[in-house]
């Protein structure tokens, strides 16, 4: 059965549909939340909850505006940034490096990921420090402009205009 098929079977909400799309998608899910929270317990609760959501919501897919994966991954890792975004989680010390995530994706089957992970590290390494600071910040662990300030003692002016020069530093290696 093709994952078209599958997708609408889901939205019509037949039970084997859910699961199969669980078994192919929740190992992933689960995962990327992790990068988020660092926290294998608390990234198992949030992926159950996602997959809750998706349930609940699944007439709100689209397919015409993208993929379903990239549904699911998009609203897993807007519960996984809530969470860290809560005041119960920011009371823990957020500690993620882009070293980690590129370390998850080593582990992970060559097959499974069409991530370049050499080239992955190449990007990452090519970046200044700071660079690699501020996408840490805003994008694997989920903080806001003005809390990666806050944080870094820095004006929120500075972080956004290295946010941007960041990526565009990103953009034009990628070209290469």
């Amino acid at each position: 059965m093709n994952l078209e098929n599958l997708v609408e079977r889901f939205q019509q909400k037949d039970i084997s549909a859910f699961e199969k799309l669980h078994s192919m998608y929740a190992e992933n899910i689960c995962g990327v939340i992790n990068v988020i929270v660092r926290n294998d317990e608390l990234s198992k609760e949030i992926c159950q909850d996602v997959f809750v959501k998706i349930w609940n919501k699944s007439g709100s897919y689209n397919s015409s505006k993208g993929r379903f994966f990239t549904w699911v991954l998009n609203v897993a890792r807007n519960a996984a940034i809530d969470e860290v975004r809560s005041k119960s989680h920011k009371q823990q010390k957020r500690n993620l490096s882009a070293d980690y995530f590129v370390g998850i994706l080593e582990h992970k089957n060559e097959e499974e990921t069409t991530v370049d992970i050499k080239g992955l590290k190449k990007l990452v390494k090519n970046l200044k420090s700071k660079c690699v600071e501020i996408i840490e910040m805003l994008y694997y662990r989920g903080y806001t402009q003005k809390e990666a300030a806050e944080e870094l003692d820095i004006p929120l002016g500075t972080v956004k205009t290295r946010n941007r020069s960041c990526i565009s530093t990103l953009r034009d290696n990628i070209k290469v």
